[in-house]
């Protein structure tokens, strides 16, 4: 009876340990076949959390001085953008309409285009936490949803993320007279930000500064480093399974391609215990910007923050050093060359 029950036990672990093996197996044939699910994992735009909450009303996340648009940056594509003006303004601010505050862009307070990583939606805790870090030191914040990312119509792609930041960045500039315009990318919002800025650069209308927060170098060897690859990393042709269905859905994301075609400052930010972007990834970057000729004339620094602070891949704004780095890297125009 024993010995039954045993063997009845041992069958049907064997059943699952198969099972859990063909399927590990499977998985890498699955995605060399559907290069779409890559990029789905990549964007994860699908993943809305917080879930429940009304991206028309930015209040109702304790942000009392934003304003809800929308912007269509080419037909058939409708972005949803949050504007929040500085903390100072909070009480003018009451009741005031989307024309208010697309004239406030052009007092003299200085403007951060803020691009968000992947997944969720603008109103994401911890990107809204930031907006009123920067809010409370002065700064207007302007963020939005990438097309096909929270109430913003369209399919994602990375051309079609850039050409939106594009898009409300111009629609910034309209509105902005003299005022500095930064541009600050966290996680895969930072291969936006790089897209951008060198496309910016390339036409001669550059940013006043580029800020990225958790930065990798390419998008392929951030795959690599993800913690969801870790099971398959030793697998035989990880590259050709996993790697070549991002790039043959022509995502690059190449941060440090671009980096080398960027000529304005340039500050990183990376915790040393990241989990989601390895902190040598952002370091590296750093070591391929700071001797590019393009940043000849400009400033390009790098702070790091120490594991035992625990700010991880997405909480470095509680650091209570960043206001002091932020007057410093953007309150001095000048370069330094000793980088």
């Amino acid at each position: 009876m024993e010995n039954s029950r045993r063997k009845g036990l041992w069958l049907r672990l064997r059943k699952i340990l198969l099972c859990v093996l063909g399927l590990y197996i499977a998985i890498p044939f699955l995605i060399k076949l559907c290069p779409g699910i890559q990029a789905k994992l990549i964007f994860l735009n699908f993943v809305r959390v917080p879930y429940f909450i009304d991206l028309k009303k930015p209040q109702d996340q304790g942000l009392n001085h934003t304003c809800n648009y929308y912007l269509q940056p080419e037909e058939d594509v409708t972005v949803g953008v949050w504007h929040t003006v500085p903390a100072v303004w909070w009480k003018n601010a009451q009741g005031k309409d989307q024309m208010w505050y697309e004239d406030a862009l052009a007092s003299s307070h200085p403007i951060i285009l803020y691009l968000h990583g992947n997944a969720g939606t603008r109103g994401g805790d911890h990107r809204v936490e930031l907006y009123k870090v920067l809010s409370s030191l002065g700064y207007h914040v302007v963020t939005f949803d990438y097309r096909g990312w929270g109430d913003s119509v369209g399919t994602p792609s990375e051309r079609g993320m850039t050409y939106d930041a594009l898009h409300v960045f111009d629609w910034i500039k309209a509105r902005s007279g003299d005022n500095a315009v930064y541009i600050w990318g966290h996680s895969l919002g930072t291969g936006v930000a790089t897209n951008l800025v060198r496309r910016l650069c390339e036409r001669e209308t550059p940013p006043d500064a580029l800020i990225l927060e958790s930065p990798f170098t390419n998008i392929r060897e951030e795959a690599k480093s993800h913690p969801f690859s870790v099971i398959y990393r030793y697998f035989p042709g990880f590259d050709w399974f996993f790697l070549d269905p991002i790039t043959s859905s022509g995502i690059k994301f190449a941060n440090d391609e671009n980096v080398k075609h960027i000529s304005c400052p340039l500050l990183i930010l990376h915790a040393e215990d990241d989990p989601v972007v390895p902190f040598q990834l952002g370091r590296k970057l750093y070591s391929i910007a700071a001797p590019a000729r393009s940043f000849r004339d400009f400033k390009v620094q790098f702070v790091p923050f120490h594991s035992d602070l625990g700010y991880r891949h997405k909480y470095i704004y509680k650091s209570p050093e960043l206001p002091r780095i932020l007057r410093e890297f953007l309150g001095k125009s000048e370069p330094e060359h000793q980088h």
